[in-house]
């Protein structure tokens, strides 16, 4: 990015922080941030959104804009016109990947168990034009286990290594967006370099799905069913797209709510459509069940790799993890002790005031955790905004997330570690789990963008 750019991004980004800064003024919040650094507590007050800060005009350039707007129902739409109207050699097979915290908000509006409800929404995806639809908890699974890996390696390395930790997950693109553009190298050293579900499913999608079915992956179009905006964002990022075959790992992202959307328009009722199973990626080898990993609402990266560290470093099998509540249930701590030592020290971070109160102490050297999970969505992304905001006034739907709550937890969890597919997959796609291909596909590089590295003076939220 030219310097020009850079300073037009900043000018833009000063105007809308300070914005943000006079409402929060206006709303007494400020008042409060010193005190809540004192006393380790986080001020409940107005919610600031993460994703409305970072994809503004003013941390968007007209390349990302350009990108973005044809992450919509419209371009999905197109694509299947065009293969109703063109020759079938030039037809592109339509995959979609739903994540699992999707499924419970259809299971909610289709007054269906969530095995249910995406039967149906397969076969609602089937009537489109859609030829397969998979879930992500597969890909999920190699992010936890490449995640589980990268906090081994990087405890073992904390004493020569002032990078290691503490070490923040990568899985939230609004908290890699906001880390890369304005924190910069105070955090982006930290982030695990695992890729997210989304962009590991786009890998499987496109290198070993496209492969089984003998099509080059520019002939597949890959639609990713999402709960957040965001990973409209993380779709879009240079890294994640073949610039020979012009062609991206994700090609689109739509919200759980403009899928039912696409539903209304049409006024499908659920009642008519088929139950059509989920397809497996390793065709009739995969396994139907649908599973979730533990956590409350989200992929569960600190309890699957504090369990797996518990065991790997100290020997010690931990089958329940307790969670203290610091003030509000988006910052909540974890901790493994024996004989009065402190072996393991986490914590659960979401919602964007929280993300500051962690950036504030972790530039005063006050952040005692070796891992933070870190969401920019308040409550996690069952609550991400493409799912969870009430059709008034655009605020967040509690009664919403509370029923997609239960029906995610009614989900079996399964540890990434016993699923056979996965062992499969290491090896007949990717050479082994400590090979260059698992290494390729598996992680990214996070990068400071530009020349910011301090948080500057007008985001002091």
């Amino acid at each position: 990015m030219s310097e020009v750019s850079l300073a037009k991004r900043k000018e833009k980004c000063e105007n809308c922080t300070k914005q943000c800064n006079k409402k929060q003024n206006d709303d007494g919040a400020d008042s409060q941030q010193e005190k809540e650094e004192v006393n380790g507590q986080i001020n409940e007050g107005s919610q600031l959104l993460l994703s409305a800060c970072l994809s503004c005009d003013g941390c968007l350039s007209e390349e990302e804009s350009l990108k973005i707007s044809q992450q919509s129902v419209e371009e999905v739409e197109r694509v299947l016109a065009l293969n109703k109207r063109c020759d079938a050699s030039k037809h592109r097979v339509l995959v979609a990947s739903v994540c699992p915290q999707s499924l419970p908000f259809f299971a909610v509006k289709f007054g269906l168990d969530i095995s249910e409800a995406a039967q149906k929404l397969c076969a609602f995806l089937k009537t489109l034009g859609v030829q397969y639809v998979f879930d992500t908890t597969l890909a999920a699974g190699f992010s936890i286990l490449e995640s589980q890996k990268e906090f081994i390696q990087r405890y073992r390395r904390r004493n020569h290594d002032s990078h290691a930790l503490p070490m923040f997950t990568s899985s939230c693109p609004g908290w890699i967006r906001y880390s890369e553009r304005i924190l910069g190298s105070l955090v982006t050293p930290h982030i695990c370099t695992a890729r997210s579900a989304q962009q590991i499913m786009g890998c499987l999608v496109k290198d070993y799905f496209s492969k089984q079915q003998k099509l080059s992956p520019d002939k597949v179009y890959h639609v990713v069913v999402a709960p957040c905006f965001d990973k409209k964002l993380e779709a879009v990022r240079e890294e994640f797209t073949n610039s020979l075959l012009e062609t991206r790992d994700v090609d689109c992202v739509l919200t759980s709510g403009e899928i039912y959307y696409m539903m209304e328009q049409r006024k499908v009722s659920v009642e008519e459509l088929d139950s059509v199973p989920l397809d497996q990626v390793l065709g009739e080898a995969g396994d139907t069940t649908l599973v979730r990993h533990e956590g409350r609402g989200s992929e569960g990266f600190l309890e699957h790799v504090f369990k797996h560290a518990a065991k790997e470093i100290f020997g010690v099998d931990v089958h329940e993890i307790t969670y203290k509540t610091l003030r509000n249930r988006d910052f909540q701590e974890v901790t493994l002790e024996r004989d009065g030592e402190t072996l393991l020290h986490f914590a659960a971070v979401y919602g964007f005031r929280n993300i500051q109160t962690l950036v504030h102490r972790m530039r005063k050297g006050r952040v005692p955790y070796q891992l933070v999970e870190v969401l920019s969505c308040p409550g996690g992304c069952l609550s991400g905004r493409g799912q969870a905001q009430s059709e008034v006034g655009g605020r967040l739907d509690k009664a919403l997330v509370q029923q997609m709550e239960d029906a995610y937890t009614s989900l079996p969890v399964r540890l990434p570690e016993v699923n056979p597919n996965l062992h499969t997959l290491y090896q007949d796609w990717l050479q082994g789990q400590d090979s260059s291909q698992a290494n390729t596909l598996l992680h990214t590089r996070i990068r400071s963008q530009g020349h910011i590295h301090t948080q500057p003076p007008h985001m002091q939220w």
